[in-house]
């Protein structure tokens, strides 16, 4: 027990323990990733990496295309560098991907530790990597596969090799110091620089006597550091071609730093500093009041460490590390993602913000812990004080003991109910997601394809992060988009093929789930194929309508009556007609080439309400055959809520619905 007393034990214990939260938090709230689809990337990035890929080389480009991947001619490459990925597979060979979350957040914590200590001593060291353990923007950012705390864990380790090679003289550590600010720039290129500037004033304030051991010390940290530089632009010049470029930029150059417009992916936003210091106000407000440990408590307790730290006296190490209260801050003024993390400024629960924090000052936590501990050991001493002053001798011990408790419950209380928001918000996304994905839970889908749909753009991965392809396109399941069906089918003629469909609006940071549906879809082939369709409509509604299109020619009939339909679909090599019609209308579209013949039957209940049924048929034709896959099945209640969010889905509705398909040809299948 006399181990537990030594400040070294204790912040190792911390550590540790923060470690198994992290690791347990990772499983337990975040199984599905979070509504932060970069995970995706990071996590394609890592197994590509165990693979000795850079690259991605899909067998059909269209249909393959993973969130946030950049084309180029040898192949597709993140937009995200590769080291926190690297850290990732690293913990996937120690049994898991989330074994690395615990173990970065296990060293950031450490790092905090001999960080602190370094500036002030190990009383407040282990102090600081308390407060920090109890930030809920370090436990939630630590749980999940982003960047922002493997960057912080590579800043804290240099921050920690620096000031110990500052005091000590040690080059070992200064050498360790510029290797992890260069990994640390390879990461995260803007966040080093802004971390690291106030320690490069104090580095050139320390040169000003021209010593040989300083400047041999800080040489060798600049050497090092400068390395990681070379090894980001190396890679640069590998992947987009020029070193100055960065693979963000490449995929997407209006995506930078700077004011004026600014765009990624058709989101288009004119960035002033006026919209800047709103966004950045709202941002740091939130990071005191919600996201540091015990909300204000704690930002009052860094504001009274840093009166403390005056009033005692700053020293240079101490002011250094207070240098990054500005550099953050300041630095983030000019990045326009900060207003994008909020969403839409009007309302205080939209955007990421709200799940994630305001990950983009993760490093502002380092500071803040840092001088939160000085002014929680400043107001520990005062209250020792105050009560060994009032209060007689003998009941000094009792007294201090039941003030210690008091503070300890209100403290703790406070952090506990800081870090409970975020992750009821967080829980209540992951419901909404174990919903959605419950069908490849309870399915055997060794040996197949599923087809997912694309709600936010040709993408895979967005938002579908949770379906991931190897990286070899040869896992026992594979994920492709719609586009290019027969392609995909070619390129896996011996697999099951499955269709993911869903009814309702995929908002699961609203709160809403989805009913999802995982359709069979088999492959049918001859010199025509037919599809049987039948659909009823309830009383007092009346079929109105029935419309064949190929999105380039449409044809429609006019019903009136409530009797179920009964048709038949027949697409030949030339021509896609529709029969069963009473009228002897002629309701026919050219077969495309390769593409979709949607049938449309509107039910109309008058005054304009109603609903449509769709069936989507996946067509291609060649000489003297056509083929075609099992249709998508939709029943929209409305035009806009069609596309991707009306999947019909069984039992699902209020009203009676009978939709039967069945295909014929060289092969046939009946889907209900």
């Amino acid at each position: 027990m006399n181990g537990l007393r030594r400040p070294e034990v204790q912040a190792a214990v911390i550590a540790v323990f923060g470690g198994l939260a992290v690791f347990a938090l990772s499983h337990l709230l975040f199984p599905y990733h979070t509504s932060n689809h970069d995970e995706g990337v990071y996590l394609q990035q890592a197994a590509m990496l165990l693979e000795g890929q850079l690259y991605l080389r899909p067998p059909v480009a269209e249909a393959f295309r993973p969130w946030f991947f950049v084309a180029s001619e040898q192949g597709l490459y993140a937009k995200y560098t590769p080291v926190p990925a690297a850290m990732f597979a690293a913990g996937k060979l120690l049994g898991g991907y989330r074994v690395a979350l615990g173990l970065v957040a296990t060293g950031a914590l450490a790092g905090t530790y001999h960080t602190v200590r370094e500036a002030f001593d190990r009383e407040t060291g282990v102090i600081a990597t308390a407060l920090l353990l109890g930030s809920p923007l370090f436990l939630v950012d630590a749980s999940v596969f982003l960047s922002y705390v493997p960057a912080t864990f590579w800043n804290l380790s240099f921050a920690a090799g620096y000031l110990h090679a500052d005091r000590t003289g040690s080059r070992w550590t200064a050498a360790f110091a510029g290797a992890c600010v260069g990994i640390a720039f390879f990461t995260r290129p803007y966040t080093a620089l802004l971390f690291a500037t106030p320690f490069v004033c104090h580095a050139l304030w320390t040169l000003r006597t021209l010593e040989r051991p300083v400047v041999e010390r800080i040489g060798l940290t600049a050497v090092f550091g400068l390395s990681g530089v070379l090894v980001a632009v190396g890679y640069n010049a590998m992947t987009t071609g020029d070193p100055l470029v960065f693979p963000y930029q490449a995929f997407a150059p209006g995506d930078g730093l700077g004011f004026g417009e600014r765009s990624i992916l058709g989101h288009t936003l004119e960035f002033t500093p006026a919209l800047s210091l709103r966004a950045n106000g709202e941002l740091l407000w939130k990071f005191a009041t919600r996201w540091l440990v015990a909300g204000p408590l704690g930002a009052l307790a860094a504001v009274l460490g840093v009166l403390v730290s005056r009033r005692r006296g700053f020293d240079s190490r101490q002011l250094a590390l207070a240098g990054v209260f500005l550099t953050v801050p300041l630095g983030n003024l000019y990045f326009w993602g900060t207003v994008n993390m909020l969403g839409r400024l009007s309302d205080p629960t939209d955007g990421l913000v709200r799940f994630l924090g305001p990950f983009y000052h993760v490093d502002l936590l380092v500071p803040s812990v840092a001088f939160g501990a000085v002014g929680v050991l400043w107001a520990a001493g005062a209250l020792r004080r105050t009560v060994e002053d009032h209060v007689a001798a003998e009941r000094a011990r009792p007294s201090l003991a039941a003030v210690a408790l008091v503070c300890v419950a209100v403290g703790g209380g406070a952090a506990t109910v800081g870090v409970a928001a975020p992750v009821h918000d967080n829980y209540t996304v992951t419901e909404q997601y174990e919903q959605a994905y419950e069908p490849f839970e309870e399915s055997d889908l060794s040996n197949t394809v599923v087809f997912l749909p694309t709600p936010y753009g040709e993408w895979l991965n967005h938002p579908f992060q949770y379906l991931r392809n190897d990286p070899g396109f040869d896992g026992q399941t594979v994920y492709a988009m719609q586009d290019r069906p027969f392609a995909v089918v070619d390129s896996y003629p011996d697999r099951r093929y499955y269709r993911y469909d869903y009814r309702g609006e995929w908002e699961p940071y609203a709160g809403r789930s989805v009913e999802p549906r995982l359709q069979r879809v088999r492959l049918v082939e001859g010199e025509t194929v037919t599809t049987s369709v039948t659909a009823a409509s309830p009383a007092p509604a009346r079929l109105r309508i029935v419309r064949l299109t190929n999105d380039d020619r449409t044809a429609e009939a006019t019903l009136d009556g409530s009797d179920p339909l009964s048709l038949e679909l027949v697409a030949g090599t030339d021509t896609t007609r529709l029969r069963g019609l009473t009228q002897n209308e002629s309701v026919a579209v050219p077969t495309p080439d390769r593409g979709t013949v949607t049938l449309v039957a509107v039910v109309d209940y008058g005054a304009g309400s109603g609903y449509e049924y769709r069936v989507e048929l996946p067509v291609e034709r060649s000489a003297g055959s056509v083929r075609a896959l099992t249709p998508r099945l939709d029943v929209c209640w409305t035009e806009q809520r069609c596309e991707g969010q009306a999947a019909y889905v069984a039992g699902s509705h209020q009203f009676t619905m009978d939709l039967n398909v069945t295909l014929t040809g060289r092969a046939a299948f009946e889907d209900t």
